[in-house]
């Protein structure tokens, strides 16, 4: 069974892995309700490999954690990308 630990484990091994500067990747977060956010921070260079063209990347990557959610007792997962 899936929980919000190891859905952030999975983000930020994604995440470290698409970056130049896996160093300066921080993750944040919150849970509020039935909603667990996860917010990641990267250095200011390496934002547009996490969005890729026309949001791709970031967009399989939320699809990702919210599949992987479903196995965590349907919490509303939601993924950010803060500078």
């Amino acid at each position: 069974m899936a929980d919000e630990k190891s859905i952030e484990q999975l983000v930020v091994q994604v995440i470290t892995a698409l970056v130049d500067d896996p160093e300066n990747v921080r993750i944040d977060t919150m849970e509020e309700g039935n909603t667990f956010t996860i917010n990641v921070h990267v250095s200011p260079e390496d934002v547009g490999k996490i969005i890729g063209r026309q949001g791709r990347v970031i967009k399989s990557l939320r699809t990702i954690a919210r599949a992987v959610s479903t196995y965590s007792g349907g919490k509303h997962i939601e993924v950010e990308v803060i500078d």
